[in-house]
């Protein structure tokens, strides 16, 4: 029972990002499904596109690892200056990635579903769908970001709060943009009938609600002193941040262009394979929603252990937090491997998707607590602020197993999606041994 402490402070800091992950995937699944009424076509449109979105949120939620880093090292090194000064950085960070891929995205907005080798009659919808969504990234920036910072002091409730709220907002806004006016049990509901087009709009007003809503709280928070302070540029610091938070941008970068890549190369397989790879990549999340919860624990409690200079701490955390979310990826793998068809049909009423998609989602559910470590051993180091071995590590294995695996399964043996996801599985598995060998043998032992 020496381990309960620890145990009760990382399930106390996991289950606010649990119930939010958990929570998103929900409207996810809802929203997904939503789409997924009007068609094959429709729910292509959303996903031809969606790695990409993925890709630019990632890029913002690497720029706030390095803010987490240096904040919860300064936090465990109880230097409240320089936790200070770090979360000013932050505001300057969320203006400039926001505004540098809005104007990105928007100016790409309508030559991307070619360059994605989407069909001809999903092009404008996966346009006007990523264009939308693209106009408030600053305001998306302004969440994931400060959402990083307020994680870095222990304070995981309000990001959870906040992205509830948020996808109550996108539900809604649904409900009544996506759908024509019409009548339900003997109401009449007025409706827009947009529909991707209002799917869209709905994402793009709940990240905006959320990232004003964002500031607000990280402007109040009283570890951070902005009040008081203002906001003032430290080169030093800002540096300090960037050298964590590069690396992890350039190891999302190739992660996410190599999603992009992957599901351009999916999509010359025809409409129907794309919309089951979109929905089955849709239906997974919610069993790594343990994983993701438990890895804000892993970076917060890392970063606190790096700063008080306890190696110890630093391995026990690490390997309790892999135990604890290894354990319950198996009962995640287990349940996805039981209910793949069920989900499957939640989506969409096109049988020909629900085959395909619950064969890849049974092929994916026996790597889910392998998939759990990975993403714990991308927390511990990104905690610790060793994240340029990590970014080598993603480029050997996106590049070198996924992608060529892949183009070798569709143009060399032209077999189908099921063995595009084997290569996917390899990937996962094979970054999460690099990463777990490079913990073991204590590379990271010079930041300490």
């Amino acid at each position: 029972m020496k381990y309960l402490p620890k145990i009760k402070e990382i399930c106390f800091l996991a289950w606010p990002a649990i119930v939010q992950e958990a929570l998103s995937v929900v409207v996810a699944y809802i929203d997904t499904a939503m789409v997924g009424a009007l068609g094959a076509n429709a729910s292509a449109a959303v996903g031809l596109t969606g790695t990409v979105n993925w890709l630019t949120s990632s890029i913002a939620v690497a720029f706030g690892v390095g803010i987490l880093s240096v904040c919860a090292k300064a936090d465990g090194a109880k230097d409240n200056e320089k936790l200070q000064i770090a979360s000013q950085q932050s505001f300057f960070v969320v203006l400039g990635v926001g505004l540098t891929l809005t104007i990105i995205c928007v100016s790409i907005a309508p030559y991307l579903p070619t360059w994605l080798n989407g069909d001809e009659v999903i092009r404008h919808d996966a346009s006007m769908y990523f264009m939308i969504t693209s106009l408030t990234f600053l305001l998306r920036s302004s969440v994931l970001i400060f959402s990083s910072n307020l994680r870095s002091v222990k304070d995981m409730t309000t990001p959870m709060m906040i992205n509830i709220y948020m996808n109550i907002v996108n539900i809604v806004l649904n409900f009544f943009l996506i759908y024509p006016s019409r009548e339900i049990y003997g109401i009449y509901i007025i409706g827009a009938n947009l529909g991707v087009t209002g799917a869209a709009i709905a994402t793009s007003i709940s990240y905006a609600f959320g990232g004003v809503w964002m500031f607000i709280r990280y402007l109040r928070n009283k570890r951070f002193g902005l009040l008081h302070t203002g906001f003032h540029f430290n080169k030093s610091v800002f540096r300090e941040c960037m050298s964590i938070s590069i690396p992890v941008v350039m190891e999302r970068s190739v992660i996410c262009f190599g999603h992009v890549t992957f599901s351009s190369m999916i999509a010359t397989m025809g409409v129907i394979p794309l919309a089951a790879h979109t929905i089955a990549i849709q239906a997974e999340q919610a069993f790594y929603c343990p994983g993701y919860g438990f890895q804000s624990a892993a970076a917060t409690l890392v970063g606190n252990a790096v700063g008080e200079k306890d190696v110890n701490k630093v391995k026990q955390t690490t390997y309790l937090i892999c135990a604890m979310t290894s354990g319950l990826m198996v009962v995640a793998g287990l349940l996805l491997f039981i209910n793949a068809q069920s989900l499957m049909s939640f989506f969409t009423p096109d049988q020909d998707v629900i085959s395909i998609g619950t064969t890849v989602l049974r092929i994916v559910s026996v790597s889910e607590p392998i998939y759990g470590v990975l993403v714990i051993l991308e927390g511990t180091f990104n905690g610790m602020g060793d994240t340029k071995a990590p970014f080598i590590f993603s480029c050997m294995t996106m590049w070198g197993v996924r992608i060529l695996g892949t183009y070798t399964v569709i143009n060399v043996l032209h077999l189908g999606l099921a063995q595009v996801w084997v290569m996917m599985v390899c990937d996962n598995v094979l970054r999460c041994l690099l990463l777990l060998q490079r913990f073991l043998r204590e590379k990271w032992r010079y930041l300490i």
